[in-house]
């Protein structure tokens, strides 16, 4: 008796996570990303550079994440001067800054070619993040201040055990939607850090 419930359950179970799995890396593999350069890896940590982007961005409120996370999807979805539709990018960026804490979509290559429609009001702006060359640590778990605030943490002490300098706030880099299963999910922080040129 034990073995057939066991054998249901394995039938259901199987099939359901094989094909979250194949929602969850199709979503992802179907949305732009940054094409960002890889220096060095060590285990959980990599070094890279990213290329300067455009992203439109606006203020997070204290535990505004679905707030300023519609405010986006909004300019994206028709919400502009052009009422032009852009594709959604991957992954969606927060800044941890303490006197403005703020969320982001990367523009697509499409969009920056073509020219990104200015937004309508003033919750949404349209600016540039610089070329830079960051540290980044990848993390499990769903979003929440404990798991950042552990990622942080980590990613700080890998930093100062290989003596690199950071700079500026730690970055967040969310990359699924909120209905992919936890232990699926692609999380990272990011911190700029220090050249040799600078």
């Amino acid at each position: 008796m034990r073995r057939s419930k066991t054998a249901i359950i394995a039938a259901f179970a199987v099939p359901l996570g094989i094909a979250a799995f194949w929602l969850v890396s199709n979503s992802r593999a179907a949305t732009e990303t940054p094409n960002y350069k890889v220096i060095r890896s060590d285990g959980k940590v990599e070094i890279r550079d990213y290329p300067a982007l455009t992203v439109a961005t606006t203020t997070m409120r204290e535990g505004g994440m679905d707030g300023s996370f519609g405010q986006l999807f909004r300019f994206i979805s028709g919400g502009n001067e052009g009422s032009e539709k852009i594709a959604m990018t991957s992954p969606v960026l927060i800044d941890t800054a303490q006197d403005k804490k703020t969320m982001s979509f990367i523009m697509p290559g499409r969009a920056v070619e073509k020219g990104v429609p200015k937004p309508k009001g003033d919750s949404v702006t349209v600016g540039k993040v610089k070329a830079a060359r960051f540290a980044v640590l990848r993390f499990g778990g769903g979003r929440s201040a404990e798991n950042e605030k552990a990622a942080i943490q980590a990613l700080q002490s890998w930093l100062a055990a290989q003596k690199i300098g950071g700079k500026g706030a730690p970055m967040f880099a969310y990359y699924d939607p909120p209905w992919t299963p936890v232990f699926l999910r692609r999380n990272e922080v990011m911190i700029a850090i220090e050249t040799k040129h600078e």
